[in-house]
């Protein structure tokens, strides 16, 4: 329970939905008064999603109620509306610890409950899992109902309509509550959200059956009449004219914030058969005055606050930190933007996330936010780049993968020169698996035409985006080529080398602060096109690789040096194209090669290493090809936790990355003992 003078008298006589519904209709009120206080005490100790939660208090509790779950089945979109559903199943004890290691997760997760019908992290999928659902309970021959809660901005997300279009093409028995609270994470950029408030607020839609139903008195016959031409109204100037036309029966809209209508509405509803649609009004942050009043800020909450004030709760004073990525990036891209007039920026509803809010405050004109829709920003940046735009499209890395197929056919066929931001690269910590972006090296390395820059530090990724976005300047080689004596020339490494840049560019950074290193007071310096560089001389071995961990792998090679290994590091900067020069003058020098990525091991930048040295010893057979030792994320999905317990737990430390260095010199030590 949270460490609060409130008491919560009916919450606590409730652990499942089951005990909800021993309650009568009358208790319902103060039920969701208990809940969303709760759910305040509880996130202002520890941080987490807030306001969307506390938008659908009431309507949890209506759904709940309403339906026999878990027999009855609800899935929800956008698994960070789902606290009050987790404090109504049987969680509610166990809220303090969530997005905490071993604690309760984030978002949906099967595992974790059975009322998590579906595992959900991000948006727009609600429609679709459900309707898998409903044809499984009729293949099955079953009897329970389906809900699915979509909103907080899902809606912008085409797959919802492609759900919405097979709902109404198969007519099943399905409930959509369309939970519309105005908003996303970011103020909602649907065109049609803006058509349905105009309509719900227009005070003469509103007035229309009123004013029909007086002026008909008690009159049967002229009211059934009435009603008729009510209804018809109602669906040209309603929201439900569009649900309607794809097969919905659309109920609607109804106030999110009165339980007891809720609850009325949802009795009846279950009487009906087909694809049904309720369309709910709610208001993000209601019942809480700091969440209403500062939408975006109180969507998530970062850790601890004052309840009364909504305040955070200062932290213990520190040394000054290093900026974050994420603002490091959007203040290069309002620089850049203003020297380059070719260069906008794109994000997918979330502006603050990707620091790209920082440029719509300053050139709003070089902005543009597409809503929840990655499938459409890639193909939007593609057609900005047929006519000559640069286009960089602001994605976290995990909600890149949704675009995979755009990201090849509409961008990377085609050579359009899109360059794409990866945010949150690596373990994000709190949010967990569906939010870790551990792939994007492997689903990207695949793609012909794709150029891939990994930033060491907060300087790097300056100059990295500067060059990904600025044509090659005279004298400047795009491939990297180095002088013949510091080549070990190879026809691999010639290959890899050749041509400039033509097609994409990604550039994936992680969450959280910088490394420190100082930033330049003015402009960028370009970096040639598939070139690293050595940060660390050694004889010993080397460890080679890309991001931020390189620094820890420094502090890796200081803790072996004093007990007596000699250890290079180097930087590889780009993981496509690799740098041959570099990778061949490794090789000859090294007997062992060490490569670390905060990515997954498999088709990562190791993997391109291994690849690289494997074809390098079918052209020279009779060299000593070392065989590399990889190191990054293991085959598996990381849980949600602390991003530095994380990392440790994958050996991505300090201490994991010299444990494994000094075991993989040990061993060849030893092997050329005995074969000696």
């Amino acid at each position: 329970m949270p460490q609060s003078v409130n008491s919560y008298p009916l919450l606590d006589t409730i652990d499942t939905p089951a005990d909800l519904r021993t309650h009568p209709v009358s208790d319902l009120e103060a039920i969701c008064a208990d809940v969303r206080e709760y759910l305040i005490d509880s996130i202002a100790q520890t941080g987490g999603h807030f306001g969307a939660g506390l938008g659908v208090v009431e309507l949890t509790v209506a759904l709940h109620y309403a339906l026999n779950t878990p027999t009855d089945k609800l899935v929800w979109d956008v698994g960070h509306q789902a606290y009050p559903h987790k404090i109504l199943t049987g969680r509610k004890d166990r809220l303090a610890t969530i997005r905490q290691k071993d604690g309760l997760a984030p978002f949906l997760k099967r595992e974790e409950s059975e009322y998590d019908v579906f595992g959900a992290g991000h948006a727009s999928t609600s429609i679709s899992a459900a309707l898998g659902i409903v044809a499984a309970r009729d293949y099955n021959g079953e009897n329970y109902k389906v809900a699915a809660v979509i909103g907080d901005g899902s809606m912008t997300g085409g797959i919802a309509y492609e759900a919405l279009n097979n709902c109404g093409m198969l007519k099943k028995d399905i409930l959509v509550i369309l939970n519309d609270n105005r908003m996303s994470i970011a103020p909602n950029v649907w065109a049609l959200h803006e058509y349905f408030n105009t309509l719900i607020t227009n005070r003469a839609v509103r007035k229309i059956k009123d004013q029909v139903w007086d002026k008909l008195g008690g009159h049967d016959l002229l009211r059934s009449a009435g009603a008729k031409l009510v209804d018809g109204m109602k669906a040209v100037m309603t929201p439900g004219m569009m649900f309607e036309s794809l097969g919905f029966k659309y109920f609607g809209p109804i106030h999110g914030h009165d339980v007891v209508k809720l609850v009325e509405m949802l009795e009846f509803l279950k009487s009906q058969s087909g694809p049904l649609l309720l369309h709910v009004i709610t208001e993000k942050g209601h019942g809480y005055a700091p969440a209403e009043s500062h939408v975006q800020k109180y969507h998530a909450a970062s850790g601890a606050f004052d309840k009364i004030t909504g305040a955070a709760i200062a932290k213990p004073v520190t040394a000054p930190q290093p900026p974050e990525y994420t603002k490091v990036f959007g203040k290069a891209m309002v620089e850049i933007c203003k020297m380059n007039p070719k260069v906008v920026g794109i994000t997918a509803a979330m502006p603050d996330g990707t620091g790209l809010n920082i440029l719509q405050k300053e050139v709003p004109d070089k902005f543009f936010d597409v809503g929840i829709a990655e499938q459409h920003a890639v193909t939007f940046a593609a057609g900005l780049a047929t006519e000559g735009m640069i286009p960089v499209c602001a994605i976290y890395s995990t909600f890149l993968q949704r675009a995979f197929d755009q990201i090849i056919h509409d961008v990377a066929l085609q050579k359009l020169p899109v360059v794409f931001a990866l945010d949150r690269a690596g373990l994000v910590g709190a949010d967990g698996p569906t939010h870790h972006g551990a792939f994007d090296l492997s689903y990207l390395r695949l793609i012909p035409n794709m150029t891939i820059m990994v930033p060491k530090d907060e300087q790097e990724l300056r100059d990295m985006l500067f060059t990904a976005t600025t044509p090659p300047s005279p004298g400047l080689s795009p491939k990297g080529e180095r002088s013949r004596e510091e080549k070990f020339l190879s026809p691999l490494g010639e290959r890899l080398g050749e041509g400039d840049v033509k097609g994409p560019i990604a550039i994936r950074y992680p969450r959280g602060t910088g490394i420190g290193v100082p930033l330049a007071d003015e402009g960028f310096r370009p970096l040639p096109i598939g070139q690293g560089e050595m940060m660390r001389d050694g004889s010993d071995a080397v460890i080679i690789g890309v991001g931020p961990i390189l620094y820890e792998a420094i502090k890796a090679a200081e803790d072996l040096e004093r007990e007596g290994m000699s250890v290079a590091v180097a930087n590889a900067r780009f993981v496509k194209p690799l740098d041959a020069a570099l990778l061949d003058a490794l090789a000859v020098r090294f007997k062992h090669i060490i490569t670390i990525e905060e990515n997954v091991v498999a088709g990562g930048f190791g993997s391109a290493v291994a690849e690289f040295l494997a074809e390098r010893k079918n052209l020279h057979p009779s060299s000593f090809i070392p065989h590399p030792f990889l190191i990054g994320l293991p085959d598996r999905f990381i849980e949600h936790g602390a991003p530095a317990g994380l990392l440790a737990d994958c050996g991505l430390t300090r201490e994991g990355i010299r444990d494994r260095v000094r075991d993989c010199v040990l061993a060849g030590r030893m092997a050329e003992q005995t074969a000696a």
